[in-house]
């Protein structure tokens, strides 16, 4: 058997199943990326409100992966596939209902539906993620940071349909800022990642699905188990939790943030599908490099790359700056998360899809609980504490109307339904009354904020400059900090190649070789 071959027959027909998988889920991710400002001008949330429901799917889509790789084996990957096909379904239709939910019960009802509908959609995409990483380490034992890079391809590809998605059924408007076609609802763009969710359904129809390679040697659960605590998983673990943070929480909001700093959030989003691309395109050569430098020396690199971008986004301050900035860190975030995955593999055969899974569900764990909330909340606490020493009165009219709190730090961020009145000059805000109207219907959520806009309307012309340049500030400087976390991993990587070349130089491991070492034998 050759590296690039599977040891099954239909090994490349599970390993695409799988791609679509996790596309469906890129796909769904980035589409969500893209209406959140929909979400924050309808339901009126906040930065850090709508950095809680992203960050809810991801939480719920760690702690599937870490218990469902507990049970993997024994319960069957196919049968978790099928589990994973109607979750996504179901996620939909609670996702779909916000609109509704919010007309019945105001904003708390329609963040319960978004919350929610992110969370099953999260279960979904954890239960499939727990089954495709175990089970392409298990296809092609060989070559697993190769193909553990092709399968996670399937994720910045989900990003650019979506993103692509979102950038042609986004608003369009004028030179001025004027809206010249409004935007394609949300819920048909969030419906999108049903497509690929179908594609897989059917390439895993009537397929069969071997065992792990740790299974397969007759490793018990209590023995994959026991491999979490070895020191140095302990520590893959907390370099994991960082990749999570600064990988995911990013790009929930680096869309967002970078189409504020160009003056266009469509800017934004096709910066974004050209970084998925790249990251797409890049995937696929992680072998070659992988062979020349290590993974220990691959991940190092892609950890330096990705503080100097985001050091460099949240500098930057022009369309080319940006541009650059954003394809540096592209290139260095590109293959951490799937390298992790093979290291882990590689190192700890006999952990299985425990270990795996442990991997990928605390990256996801710590995206979903730090790094999407605590972006959210040092854009909202940057952007008021800017606001407020440009134009403190600016501030009492646009600020939100409740406390956001992260981990005992507090602040008040800018009300988002607010500020999506005052870029538009209160047009979406006086259409949908009109439609109101029309209809001979009452919104009492539309009616505070059309009173609250005819006393602001006055000072908008002075609040529009210090107001969007506070929602600027605030972004860049969530990028400059998270800087820390890819400076910080760089450190432990370097830390790690210096330990495995003094014992010999990093190598990947069977179970045998696995436990020989355990045991001190040769």
């Amino acid at each position: 058997m050759s590296s690039n071959e599977g040891i099954a027959p239909n090994a490349k027909r599970l390993l695409f199943a799988g791609f679509m998988a996790i596309l469906a889920a890129g796909v769904g991710y980035s589409v969500r990326g893209g209406i959140l400002g929909q979400w924050a001008v309808q339901f009126g949330f906040t930065m850090s409100e709508l950095g809680a429901i992203t960050g809810g799917g991801l939480t719920g889509f760690g702690i599937v992966i870490i218990l469902s790789s507990l049970i993997a084996d024994k319960i069957g990957y196919g049968k978790l596939m099928i589990l994973a096909f109607g979750l996504h379904f179901i996620s939909a239709v609670i996702t779909l209902a916000a609109p509704y939910a919010f007309a019945a019960g105001g904003k708390p009802a329609a963040f319960s539906c978004l919350f929610w509908g992110m969370f099953i959609f999260a279960i979904g995409n954890g239960l499939a993620e727990a089954v495709v990483n175990p089970l392409t380490a298990t296809l092609f034992p060989k070559n697993k940071s190769h193909y553990l890079n092709i399968l996670h391809a399937g994720w910045p590809a989900g990003l650019v349909l979506g993103g692509l998605a979102s950038a042609f059924l986004a608003a369009k408007t004028d030179d001025a800022g004027a809206v010249i076609t409004a935007a394609v609802d949300w819920k048909i763009q969030m419906s999108l990642f049903l497509v690929p969710v179908i594609a897989y359904g059917l390439l895993l129809l009537g397929q069969k699905f071997p065992k792990s390679e740790a299974a397969s040697a007759g490793i018990t659960l209590g023995e994959m188990i026991g491999t979490i605590f070895a020191p140095l998983m302990l520590v893959l673990l907390v370099i994991q939790a960082l990749v999570g943070y600064v990988e995911l929480g990013t790009d929930s909001w680096i869309s967002k943030i970078t189409g504020a700093i160009m003056g266009s959030p469509a800017a934004g989003l096709k910066l974004f599908v050209y970084t998925s691309m790249l990251m797409f395109c890049l995937r696929f050569v992680a072998g070659p490099i992988v062979h020349r430098i290590s993974p220990l020396g691959l991940l190092f690199v892609s950890a330096c790359l990705g503080a100097i971008g985001l050091t460099l986004l949240g500098s930057a301050s022009t369309v080319t700056a940006c541009i650059i900035a954003a394809t540096v860190y592209a290139c260095g975030k590109t293959f951490l998360w799937p390298t992790m995955l093979a290291v882990t593999s590689e190192r700890f055969p006999k952990g299985g899809a425990v270990a795996v899974g442990m991997i990928g569900g605390i990256g996801m764990l710590s995206a979903g609980l730090l790094g999407g909330p605590a972006i959210g909340f040092k854009q909202d606490f940057h952007a008021s504490k800017n606001l407020q020493e440009v134009s403190k009165e600016s501030f009492e009219r646009y600020k939100a109307g409740n406390e956001n709190t992260f981990f005992g730090f507090k602040t008040i961020g800018l009300d988002g339904s607010k500020v999506g009145v005052l870029d538009d000059g209160g047009k979406e805000l006086r259409r949908s009354g009109e439609l109101l109207a029309k209809e001979n219907k009452k919104d009492e959520n539309h009616a505070k904020l059309a009173a609250w806009w005819e006393g602001a309307k006055a000072s908008a012309e002075i609040d529009k400059k210090p107001v969007s340049g506070a929602g600027i500030h605030g972004g860049k400087m969530a990028l400059k900090l998270t800087a820390y976390a890819p400076m910080a991993m760089a450190v432990l990587y370097l830390l790690l190649i210096i330990y495995f070349k003094s014992k010999g130089g990093y190598k990947a491991l069977n179970v045998e070789e696995e436990l020989k070492e355990e045991h001190g034998t040769k």
